[in-house]
């Protein structure tokens, strides 16, 4: 019972801590993109939509804005409603070509 209770509370506690610090890296979709342009010099290099089609929530659009300039990136995800939260970043940026498969795979 004591660690029910412990577990709960401690859920709850990071619930109610949680909101306000990741909404600090969420903005209107284009305030953010614009600040990843001017400041990082990041253009986006990937990205795709999240959630299943037959999901009954709308789905989320995730991009990987990254800077050869700089070396950057920046993986952001946006909600329907257009407000893109900050969910990596990091630097040492490099791009990869696909692998090519080995001879006998059939695709």
């Amino acid at each position: 019972m004591f660690k029910r209770l412990v577990g709960s509370a401690l859920l709850f506690g990071m619930a109610a801590a949680a909101p306000p610090a990741f909404a600090q890296g969420c903005a209107d979709r284009e305030e953010l993109v614009a600040r990843l342009a001017s400041k990082y010099s990041e253009v986006r290099t990937a990205g795709g939509l999240h959630g299943a089609a037959s999901n009954a929530q709308p789905s989320a659009l995730v991009e990987v804005w990254s800077s050869e300039k700089t070396g950057t990136f920046t993986v952001i995800l946006t909600n329907a409603q257009g407000i893109s939260c900050v969910v990596a970043a990091g630097t040492d940026w490099f791009q990869q070509s696909p692998m090519p498969e080995p001879p006998g795979v059939n695709g």
